[in-house]
């Protein structure tokens, strides 16, 4: 294939991956990633938001970079992927497990909440103990041996509206009960920015959601039920997240996707400042001993990086070089004790491949000591999610 081939081919992914809530070229929109990460489920009915492009991740696009499996026998726990089924994209256990067996040695995964099978008929705040139910039946295929030997699923993370405050403890019990043993947390997005570019989730979070006391009444129900509290979030609120981190030091928080550093919008020509900005903010979060958080997200389209608009895949060498400040300053922040790398898949498969991205992973681990690595690739990962 051509060079003229290949960027023509690139155009049409980078505007594919743009979104559908939006126009490009600097008007309002919504990319892929933002949509996979906060669209409201679909009801009965009505079709929810949901990825445009049906081939999102491009199984031909990532084909195209082909490497060997670096340290195949390095154990993985995957402590952040998700299951849907969606008009024009599907990632269900079939798809999860030809990532999962694609060289790696993945061993156990964790699914986080992207608004799947909700209930249709249930009360607003009780719908989404459909998700629980549907990825607890998953878990359970998984749990039968039949599938092979990774153990999907094997903790659960779903939505519960913390605005209903103490209320919310009601539909917490009951994600806990339809979890069967495999419920550990929640992650109701608060993500918010300024900007019309950015999404604001499913609950259309205002801005300060994380100071409000109501939910911060329904945060306090938490710890008491041993339950995590998953932070998806913009860099800019990372001030926020380290003042709720230090408002509650008894209930674990997991920031996801590195705090999330924002490239595009009116951050766009802006990487230096944001990096900036990004980097005193992780600082001031990993001060607080009950936060850890997740290495990855970083192949999303709203981040800082354009390898989905690319003519060809990235190798795992170029996302080392990449994805490198951000990992070395979270490690450095957090420690390995309070660090795992996750794939966040299907979203980050816009920008690479699952086993691609697990190299990458391992390149950037290489000058780690055994039992760092081990932290870092499943240890941290047991410990926080309680797998072991």
């Amino acid at each position: 294939m051509t060079e003229k081939i290949f960027r023509r081919r690139s155009v049409s992914r980078q505007t594919l991956l743009s979104g559908t809530a939006g126009l490009l070229g600097g008007a309002a929109l919504s990319s892929d990633a933002a949509i996979a990460q906060n669209t409201a489920p679909a009801s009965a009915g009505a079709a929810g938001n949901s990825p445009s492009n049906p081939r999102y991740p491009d199984p031909a696009w990532l084909a195209l970079r082909q490497e060997e499996i670096i340290e195949p026998e390095l154990e993985i726990v995957d402590p952040h992927h998700h299951l849907w089924d969606r008009p024009g994209h599907r990632f269900s256990i079939d798809q999860l497990l030809a990532d999962t067996r694609s060289g790696h040695n993945a061993t156990e995964t964790v699914f986080i909440e992207c608004g799947s099978m909700y209930r249709a008929d249930d009360p607003v705040e009780m719908k989404p103990v459909g998700e629980t139910e549907f990825v607890n039946g998953t878990a359970a295929m998984s749990a039968s041996g039949q599938y092979g030997p990774t153990r999907l699923c094997r903790g659960i993370v779903r939505h519960a509206d913390l605005r209903l405050g103490d209320a919310a403890a009601r539909v917490l019990e009951a994600q806990i009960a339809a979890g069967d043993g495999r419920f550990r947390g929640i992650r109701p997005s608060v993500t918010w920015d300024a900007s019309d570019v950015l999404s604001r989730g499913r609950t259309n979070s205002p801005k300060g959601q994380m100071y409000d006391s109501t939910w911060r009444a329904g945060f306090a129900r938490l710890a008491p039920l041993n339950l995590t509290f998953e932070a998806w979030l913009y860099h800019p609120q990372l001030p926020d997240l380290a003042d709720l981190a230090r408002a509650f030091p008894q209930t674990t928080i997991i920031l996801n996707h590195v705090g999330g550093p924002v490239g595009i919008g009116h951050y766009k020509d802006k990487k230096a400042e944001t990096f900036a900005q990004w980097k005193a903010g992780i600082t001031e979060v990993a001060k607080s001993q009950n936060v850890v958080v997740k290495l990855g997200g970083l192949g999303m389209t709203f981040g800082m990086f354009d390898f989905y608009a690319r003519g060809k895949p990235p190798s795992s060498t170029e996302l080392e070089t990449a994805y490198r400040p951000y990992i070395e300053t979270c490690i450095a922040s957090f420690g390995v004790d309070r660090s795992m790398f996750e794939s966040n898949f299907p979203p980050d498969g816009a920008s690479s491949s699952y086993p691609i991205l697990w190299n990458a992973f391992k390149r950037l681990a290489a000058g780690y000591s055994a039992s760092e690595k081990a932290m870092l690739f499943s240890g941290t990962a047991k410990r926080v999610y309680q797998l072991a």
